[in-house]
Parts: C-alpha cells; sequence; structure tokens
C-alpha cells in the first residue's frame, strides 16, 4: 500500500507503516559520537601544552589498544606505528605547524596486537592562540584497509578507469616528495609505506647518474633487496643494460615478457631468474632535459602496460626527477655549509688533568642543517680556562661565517687574560663593528682549575646547569647582559659577572637554547627535562654527553641547532676512603640556605648518623647566615666523614672574606655574637684555615678529638 499524507498536510513518517516488523515503535536517538563509531570513526583531542592525548571508544578500537593499557600519552600511540612511518607522520605534522596550516592528514599503518597490518587515515584540524602558536589539535582517526584492498591496482583496472584515479595518485605522490628536503628523504618516500603502491609494482630500483657512471642508492621489494644493487660501485652507463639505455635515450622501456627481456639484454639473465618477475618499466628520470638518473619497475603478475599505465608511470617519474634534482642541489649545498662550519668549530678540545671536558654538536633538521651555534676552550694562564657556548642568529652559511668570526675574535680577547665581563663587551663591539645584521647570544665562564672558583657572565644566553656531588641538579642565577652586537647599538654594553664555585665531583653544563627549547613549549619545561636527564646521567663527561643526546637530541634538538660544553671538577681522592658532600649556596638565592640544611640531615641520614643531624644543622645554618650577611659572595659548604680510625663528622663553609672570626662575650640584651659561642659548646673541635683568596671556618662533632681543649686552629 502505498504511503499516505496525514490530513493536515504534515511530514510523512515512515514509522508510521512499520507496524508488526519487531522493530521498536521509537528508535533510539543517535548522537554525533554514535554516528561516528558506526561507521568506524574515532576521534581524538590532542593537548599540545599538557601533551595529553584524549581518544574516545572507537578511536582506541582504531588503534586496538584498551582504556586500561592508554595512558592517554602520544608516544603509547606510536608503538603501534614504525619508525618510518612514525618519523613521516612528524615530518607532515612539523610542516603544518611551521607552514600555519588549519588542517593535516595522511595515511600510515599501525601493527595491531595478532600482527597484522592496517592502513589508518588520520585528519586533524590545528587550533592557534593569538600568536599564531599551535595549543591543541582536534581530530579524527580510520582504519581505511578495506577501502585501499578494494581499490584496484593499475594494471588491473578496467580501462579508462586510471584517468579517473591519475589526478588523485599524483597529487598524493606529489605531497608526499614536497615534504623530501634531502635524497635520503625521497628515496624514503619511494621505500617507505605506499611507495610501491604509487607504482603498483612489486619492487623498484632508483639509480642515479654520476660523472657518466650510474650509481644505484635505493631498491624497495623482494626480492629485490636480495640482489645487493644499492651496495654495487658505480659503472659507466652502457646500452647493454635497459636502465641505462632508458637514461641514454632518455625514452621510457617497457617490457611484458621476461624471457624476451633477456634475449635482448644478455647480462640481466641471472638476474631476471632470481627477481621472478613477468613485466618490468625502465623510466628516464628528465630534469632541465638533462638525465639524472633512473627507476626500474618491476611486476609479478603483468603482461603488458596500457596507454594509462604508461602515461601515469611518466607522471611519477617526472614528479620524480624534479624532486631529486632539487634535493640533490640541496645536498651539495649542505655539504658545503657543514664543511664550512666544521672548518670554524675547534677541532681539538684542550685537555686538563683537573677537570674533564665534552663537547657536542647537533645540526639542525630545517635549512641546510648548518648554523651559528658554536663552543669553545681557551686554555689561560695560572691554571684557569675559559668555556663558551654561542649562538648566532640564523641557519644559513651567512650565520657559520659570522660565528666563524666571532669565536676567532672572542678566543683572542680571552687569551690576552681579559675578565668574562671585558670579554663580552669588546666581543659585542666586534660583532656591531661586522657589516652584518646578525647578533649573538654568548655563555661565558672562566674557571679557577686549582679553586674551583667559576665566573660566569652572559649575553642574553641561558646561564650553566650546576649538578651537585650529592646528585642535585639547579640553573644557578647568573646576571647577563644583553645578546652581543644589540648591546652595542643600544649603548647598553654591560656584562656583569656571578661567582660559582665548583667543588670537586661537581659538574657544569653549557648549552645552546636549541637543546631545551620547542616551539609553542615554554622553555622552562625543557630547562627541567634537561635537569633531570643530567641529574639521572653518568658521571664521566663522555658518556653523560652521550646520555643527554640519546634522550634529548630528538625531543628538542631537531629545529635548531644544538652546542653544548659539560665541564666536571675531578672527585677529591679523599672521596674514595670516606662520604664527603658539597653545597654551594649563592648568595642571591633565598632558598639555597633551606636546601643545604636539608641536604646535610640526608647525608647524614644516608651515612647512618642521625643523631648528629640536629647539632650539625644548627652549626651549618650559624656560619652560613654569618657569611651571606657578613661576606659580599656565596659559600662553599662541605660534609664529609673522616676516614678511619677517627669517626668524626667535619663541617667546613668557606668564603671569600679574609676577615677571621672571633668570639665575643655579648651581654644578655645582645641579640647577635652568639653563634661561635654554640659551635664551641656544641663540636668536639673547631678552627679557622686559609683558603686561597679567603678563609674555611670549620666544626667537627663526634667522640671527643685527642688533646688540648677546642678552640680555633
Amino acid at each position: 500500500m502505498a504511503p499516505r499524507n496525514p490530513p493536515d498536510g504534515g511530514p510523512y513518517d515512515p514509522r508510521a507503516s512499520r507496524s508488526g516488523t519487531g522493530r521498536p515503535a521509537t528508535a533510539p536517538r543517535i548522537g554525533p559520537e554514535e554516528r561516528l563509531a558506526i561507521n568506524g570513526v574515532g576521534s581524538f583531542d590532542w593537548d599540545l601544552d599538557r601533551g595529553t592525548f584524549d581518544l574516545d571508544q572507537a578511536g582506541l578500537d582504531v588503534f586496538d589498544l584498551t582504556p586500561e593499557e592508554f595512558d592517554r600519552r602520544p608516544n603509547s600511540l606510536v608503538l603501534r606505528v614504525s619508525p618510518q612511518e612514525r618519523t613521516r607522520l612528524d615530518a607532515e605534522l612539523r610542516t603544518a605547524f611551521q607552514e600555519g596550516w588549519r588542517s593535516y592528514g595522511g595515511y600510515f599503518q599501525i601493527t595491531r596486537r595478532d600482527g597484522t597490518k592496517q592502513w589508518t587515515h588520520t585528519q586533524g584540524t590545528v587550533l592557534r592562540d593569538d600568536r599564531s602558536n599551535p595549543y591543541r589539535i582536534v581530530g579524527i582517526v580510520r582504519d581505511v584497509s578495506e577501502e585501499l584492498e578494494e581499490a584496484p591496482a593499475p594494471g588491473e583496472r578496467p580501462a579508462g578507469l586510471e584517468q579517473l584515479h591519475l589526478p588523485s595518485i599524483v597529487r598524493r605522490t606529489t605531497e608526499a616528495l614536497s615534504q623530501g628536503v634531502t635524497v635520503q628523504d625521497v628515496t624514503a618516500v619511494l621505500t617507505g609505506a605506499g611507495g610501491l603502491e604509487r607504482f603498483g609494482a612489486d619492487g623498484l630500483a632508483l639509480a642515479l647518474v654520476e660523472g657518466g657512471n650510474l650509481r644505484y642508492i635505493a631498491v624497495c621489494g623482494e626480492p629485490m633487496t636480495d640482489l645487493g644493487l644499492e651496495r654495487l660501485p658505480p659503472r659507466r652507463l652502457a646500452d647493454s643494460v635497459p636502465l641505462d639505455e632508458a637514461v641514454l635515450t632518455q625514452q621510457p622501456l617497457y617490457t611484458g615478457d621476461s624471457p624476451d627481456l633477456g634475449e635482448r639484454f644478455p647480462l640481466l639473465g641471472p638476474y631476471l631468474e632470481r627477481i621472478g618477475m613477468e613485466a618490468a618499466a625502465f623510466l628516464p628520470l628528465i630534469a632541465q632535459s638533462r638525465s639524472i638518473g633512473g627507476l626500474a619497475l618491476f611486476y609479478e603478475r603483468r603482461r603488458g602496460f596500457s596507454r594509462e599505465d604508461r602515461e601515469l608511470d611518466n607522471a611519477l617519474a617526472g614528479i620524480l626527477a624534479q624532486s631529486l634534482q632539487r634535493a640533490i642541489l640541496f645536498d651539495q649545498e649542505r655539504e658545503f655549509a657543514t664543511g664550512l662550519q666544521a672548518s670554524m668549530l675547534p677541532r681539538h678540545i684542550p685537555r686538563f688533568s683537573s677537570v674533564e671536558i665534552a663537547v657536542r654538536y647537533h645540526a639542525a633538521r630545517i635549512g641546510r642543517e648548518v648554523g651559528g651555534d658554536w663552543y669553545d676552550v681557551v686554555a689561560l694562564p695560572q691554571n684557569r680556562v675559559a668555556v663558551v657556548v654561542g649562538d648566532v642568529q640564523g641557519h644559513d652559511t651567512h650565520a657559520a661565517a659570522v660565528m666563524g668570526q666571532l669565536r676567532i675574535a672572542l678566543r683572542a680577547y680571552a687569551a690576552e687574560g681579559h675578565s668574562p665581563s671585558t670579554v663580552l663587551a669588546r666581543a659585542s663591539r666586534f660583532l656591531a663593528e661586522l657589516d652584518t645584521e646578525r647578533f649573538a647570544t654568548c655563555g661565558y665562564a672562566e674557571v679557577d682549575l686549582v679553586t674551583g672558583t667559576v665566573r660566569a657572565a652572559r649575553a642574553g644566553h641561558l646561564g650553566p646547569l650546576i649538578r651537585h656531588t650529592d646528585g642535585r641538579t639547579g640553573w644557578p642565577p647568573v646576571r647577563g647582559g644583553l645578546p652581543l652586537g644589540l648591546a652595542t647599538h643600544l649603548d647598553l654594553p654591560e656584562f656583569p659577572e656571578t661567582r660559582l664555585d665548583l667543588v670537586p665531583g661537581e659538574t657544569l653544563a653549557f648549552c645552546t637554547d636549541g637543546l631545551v627549547e620547542e616551539r609553542g613549549v615554554d622553555i622552562t619545561v625543557g630547562m627541567e627535562a634537561l635537569a633531570d636527564v643530567v641529574q639521572h646521567g653518568p658521571q664521566p663527561v663522555e658518556e653523560l654527553a652521550d646520555h643527554i643526546a640519546d634522550h634529548l637530541w630528538e625531543r628538542w634538538g631537531s629545529d635548531d641547532d644544538v652546542a653544548l660544553l659539560i665541564l666536571r671538577r675531578s672527585p677529591d681522592p679523599r672521596t674514595e676512603r670516606a662520604p664527603r658532600m658539597h653545597a654551594y649556596v649563592h648568595q642571591a638565592d633565598p632558598e639555597g640556605l633551606t636546601e643545604a640544611r636539608a641536604a646535610l640531615r640526608q647525608a647524614l641520614t644516608d651515612w647512618g648518623l642521625p643523631e648528629l643531624a640536629d647539632d650539625i644543622e644548627l652549626a651549618a645554618g650559624e656560619l652560613l647566615v654569618n657569611v651571606l650577611l657578613h661576606t659580599e659572595g656565596g659559600a662553599v659548604l662541605e660534609l664529609e666523614v673522616l676516614p678511619e680510625p677517627v669517626r668524626r663528622v667535619r663541617l667546613s663553609v668557606q668564603d671569600r672574606s679574609s676577615v677571621w672570626p672571633r668570639r665575643r662575650s655579648p651581654g644578655e640584651a645582645a641579640t647577635s655574637g652568639r653563634g661561635l659561642l654554640m659551635i664551641d659548646a656544641m663540636a668536639s673541635s673547631w678552627g679557622v684555615e686559609p683558603r686561597g683568596d679567603g678563609k674555611a671556618v670549620w666544626c667537627e662533632f663526634g667522640p671527643a678529638a685527642d688533646g688540648p681543649a677546642p678552640g680555633p686552629a
């Protein structure tokens, strides 16, 4: 019966004619999330600031994850993605951020828990703040394996169907190759996921022309990878090989009969038997009317090539040739630029008996992988050494050239014996007088190898990170000035110095901001990450530098150059015989005193001497407060257990003042002057010793010392 409209002329309700069918009288409401889930589409919400990645249930199903095993961290998803796919997706996302795209998308493969491969598609919208910095991505993910499997291969499509797919295939290939900057990037597109599918081939070989020779640089597909073509040395082009003939004549060569191919090119006979392919296409790669290489495609189940197949192959070969030519030029420029930069960095680092020094340099992944970051170590008279880390603005050969000139000038000023503040002031004037608009940031420190005194200054740069002997790490407050060059132009060439004390066994690390800074993320996040890596890293500086590189190079050092310099003062030999700790309390650090007292109590607890903690903490507080109030600098605190057979704990506080303390007899109403009286009452003995440009007040706790009554030594 045909449906009838209701008498009032209202819309027809199809449910009115379905009574008795077994369906509910009122269908359940299906919301947006249910509609997506029914179609196998999951959604995600990625908070870039917090680092959280929320997936709905449908999204978890796409990644084959359960709610219990997903911790809302993006890194937990990469376990399902191969390293090659992960690198490609990271590159696409980075480009979307840098180019200001509102959305991005792509196809990738994941491995499900049963080992099967699944094609997945994602599409996301990038949300940005008022300064165009991305802070959130909202998008969808879906399983597209059936869609791709149902799409026929180019050789199996009905006539005329290729014309519908050709623009899409060319567009996707162009997009993929546009991400490639180097020749290695371009070959990764061919040999990575989806490379063979673009040509509908089962194997490929890519070769480049180099001075009349042909060199294979990539192969893909079994059994092509077993031939070892990429390991062969370059050989002269000859028309006795099909790919060579295509390159020489600049004409593609197609064959659908392997025996026929073996008859025409006898040299291929042994290889054809091992390959086992039915058809092949040999395509010249032509750019600016010149053959720059060739591409060989092999097919297992194909007898011929239609006109549409040839048009598709030629179009893709043309795109590949243009991408390769651009990449070859880029690699040549980068090789020149990196060679220029390498020649401007110090080739050898001087060695010293009392300190260990390690340096590292990591090139950026953008631009020509060359920039203005540098490090330097300058041996100075009177057992001193200057360590420098700096960064010239820019990522090009000009930045590298300016860096080289500035490094040499700064090195000369340091060798002349100037103070850190004077060295930076003169370097700023030198840079301002160069024919350049670039400025530079710089961290500079002069280390006394005997006393461990560090005089640090900085020009718009990060200060040093210190790892103490008890494992704590921190960024001490180091005063600084404007960047080099800019300070001179603004007539503000002041670079105040800050004194630090590096005790035996402590480590100082200077780095450029590329190691701790990432676009869209607060720099303090990176600084905390570096401090954590250094805190849990090994003691030897070479091993520590490798440890930092392994943990932070990829996370923070991808889009910017990184220079790293690590200096560690050799441990005191006495620390091998008895427990010992050091701490530096800076005068401008309001929390330093509290942290030092807490470190003392923790050390005594760890050494099994908690009963001495109250007395030693009180004595340390009195001595430290006296230094911070009555001298112009900080204090070096040292606590050690004296070697057997004497089982006493020795506390020492060193400062730069030459004025020795003296005991006084304060009246009942006096508010000061009782510190030494308390120490005299609590300690077994105490005294004062000269230490270089200052003194050290020490006191011992534990069993009574042998000899006369306690008093200043």
